[in-house]
Parts: structure tokens; C-alpha cells; sequence
């Protein structure tokens, strides 16, 4: 009886760079079919189990990147989680502005103002008036307010020996803003006042220039016992912080302070001519908010202004727009334009970012009468 010969099966050519079947090989799907090539084509088409599994290895370190590192570095979010995050930074992006807008009109509509008012800004160096006054400018100039606004400058910003030119950069900067003309700008250029990181100013000195300027009929009022005169209604100036703890600024606030206070001194029923306003100070991380910080600023004026006297409102508060003259674009303009000499690169970052280019908070100073 024949014995039956066991034949080993003859194994195609395409296949025998196969290695045998691994356990982790079951898990990948099966191959599409290789369709039939001629011999010469075979290799080229070869797509072993090694082949897919390098790029299935690609394609989970490619989702790998995206789930941890992609759209910013949300690590561990699916698409979900981003796209929820993505909109609802367009919805602030949207809605912010829209509120701080609305919250501006209303502001400039029902919150108490200055009308028909002659003001002067006292400032210390020029281009003050823009990266920290300029709400308060635009707002008091504006047509329809009869306020007629004027800048008193007590330096030419001569540190660098440029101050014949910043002269007239600030008094481009304050038509920009919104005064009448050039001339409503008056800047001091003497020794006793220099442009100075560590000097602080006599307010002797700065009092005895107040009043030379808008009360030079004190000494005759005194002398006839009739309530003095003067050619201001309101002075705004720094408060005792002076914004960025500059020593110039400081010393405004304490000579605009002891020249208020000599009008009416030794006289109890004597009304000051002046109204002293000063911009208040708020703290390092507040200052860079920009209009994000309207909500404190509006809580601070409600808990702390008084509001009893319209006549001598306890506290002011001015908000910029957006867009528009008499905007943050037109403060901009005022900064780029005007004091050109001025913007270094980290300008940029302080009209961008301050509250103050959008959003100015002033407050009465009570005056002590001796």
C-alpha cells in the first residue's frame, strides 16, 4: 500500500518577507488585498504588517500632539472641550465691549459732569495730559459742555534735552484732545521745576505760581475782607499717589493743595473760587486692566464720592469709547502724533493696556480752612 507523501505547500513569492504572526499583530486590521502584479512590481507594492504598524504609531503620536499640545497647549482636551473655550472667548470678545460701551454712555449721560466751566489741567511734564488725562480732556471739551479747557505745564520735559520739542508736541497733543486752539496750552520752563526722577518740587513755589496766574487779587481781597476772585473755576491735577509715585507729580497735588487752601485760610464763611479735583491712584495690577477695570472704578466712585452737593460734585468719572473722535483711537492719535519724540517701544504697551488712556476717576479734595 502506497504511503501517502506529505507535500509542503509552496509559498508565493510576494509573501515571503512576511514574518510570522504576532500576537499585537491581531489587533490591526486586515490588509486590503493585494491585486496581482507582475513579479517585477510585487516588491514595490509590498505592504507588510510592519509597514502599517509604523504608521498607525505616526497617526496615534500625531493625535497624541493634538489632544496635549495643539490650540495652544490644552493639554488633555478633546475638540469638544477647545471648541467650547474658543466660543465663549468670541462671546466676551463680543460682549465685552459692547457692555463697556453701553456702561460709557450712561456714564456720560447720567453721572454728574462739569458745565460752563473754565478748567485748567495742571501737569508736570508734557505728554501727561495724554497717557493720563486724556478721558478727563476729551470728556470736559466736548461740544455742548461750554467748559473751556485749558493745560498748565510746569516743566518742558527737558531731561533729554529735547524740550523745546516737546513744547510743541504737547501743544499738538492738547488740540488733538480737544482744546480750542494752541494757545490754551501754557507751559513753565523754570529752574525750580526740573524734569527730575528723585526731585521733589517746592509747593511753596508751585502755590505762589497758582496764584500769580489765576488769583492775582488775593492780597487786595484779603485786605478789604471780600471773598477772593479767580480766573478758574476747576483745577484738576494728580493725587498724592501722582499716578506712578513720580516725585513731580506728587508735588503738584501738594502745592495745587496748599494754593486752594490759601484762598479761603483764616476765613470761615468764605466759599473757594476753585474746585480742586485730583486723578485717583489705583494699585500696580489694576493700572494695566484697561477697560476691565470700569467695574471697580464705578464701585469705588458709589461707595466713596459724595454726591449730595451737585453743585461741587464729590467725584468725576469719564470713560472713553472705542471708536470715533473723542475715543481711546483719538488719545492714541494724541500719543503717536503728538509725542512722536515719546513713544519708545514700552508706550505702545501703556496706551494699549492702561486704564487711564481709557478711563480717568477723579475726586474732590476737601479743603481745610485754618
Amino acid at each position: 500500500m502506497n504511503q501517502v507523501q506529505h507535500v509542503k505547500p509552496r509559498i508565493p513569492p510576494r509573501f515571503c518577507r512576511l514574518r510570522p504572526l504576532q500576537d499585537e499583530d491581531r489587533m490591526i486590521s486586515p490588509s486590503p488585498p493585494i491585486p496581482h502584479l507582475s513579479d517585477n512590481s510585487q516588491d514595490d507594492y509590498l505592504y507588510t504588517l510592519e509597514d502599517r504598524r509604523k504608521h498607525q504609531h505616526q497617526a496615534a503620536a500625531r493625535s497624541q500632539w493634538t489632544n496635549h499640545e495643539g490650540l495652544g497647549g490644552l493639554g488633555g482636551w478633546d475638540v469638544n472641550t477647545r471648541m467650547g473655550w474658543l466660543t465663549t472667548a468670541g462671546v466676551l470678545a463680543l460682549v465685552v465691549p459692547s457692555l463697556y460701551m453701553y456702561t460709557a454712555s450712561i456714564v456720560s449721560t447720567r453721572f454728574p459732569a462739569l458745565r460752563n466751566k473754565r478748567i485748567c489741567i495742571l501737569i508736570a511734564h508734557p505728554d501727561d495730559e495724554a497717557m493720563f488725562f486724556s478721558p478727563a480732556v476729551m470728556a470736559l471739551t466736548r461740544p455742548g459742555t461750554g467748559n473751556h479747557v485749558k493745560i498748565l505745564c510746569l516743566s518742558s520735559g527737558n531731561a533729554d534735552g529735547l524740550g523745546e520739542t516737546r513744547k510743541k508736541e504737547l501743544a499738538k497733543s492738547g488740540v488733538i484732545l480737544g482744546l480750542r486752539k494752541p494757545d490754551d496750552v501754557f507751559v513753565v520752563d523754570k529752574p525750580e521745576f526740573p524734569d527730575s526722577m528723585t526731585a521733589t518740587w517746592d509747593k511753596a513755589a508751585i502755590a505762589s505760581l497758582l496764584r500769580s496766574a489765576f488769583a492775582p487779587n488775593l492780597a487786595r481781597a484779603r485786605s478789604s475782607n471780600t471773598p477772593p476772585t479767580a480766573s478758574i473755576d476747576v483745577l484738576i491735577t494728580f493725587d498724592d499717589g501722582g499716578v506712578s509715585s513720580h516725585p513731580n507729580h506728587i508735588s503738584l497735588y501738594h502745592g495745587a493743595k496748599a494754593f486752594v487752601e490759601d484762598l479761603v485760610a483764616g476765613k470761615p464763611g468764605w466759599e473757594s473760587p476753585i474746585d480742586l479735583y485730583t486723578l485717583t491712584t489705583v494699585p500696580f495690577v489694576r493700572k494695566y486692566t484697561g477697560i476691565f477695570d470700569t467695574l471697580p472704578t464705578l464701585l469705588s466712585w458709589a461707595v466713596g464720592a459724595e454726591k449730595k452737593d451737585k453743585k461741587h460734585p464729590g467725584g468725576l468719572v469719564f470713560l472713553s469709547g472705542l471708536g470715533g473722535q473723542g475715543s481711546v483711537t483719538t488719545a492714541w492719535k494724541a500719543m503717536r502724533q503728538g509725542h512722536k519724540s515719546q513713544m519708545v517701544w514700552f508706550r505702545y504697551g501703556w496706551i494699549t493696556l492702561s486704564r487711564y488712556m481709557y478711563i480717568n476717576d477723579l475726586r474732590l479734595v476737601k479743603i481745610r480752612r485754618e
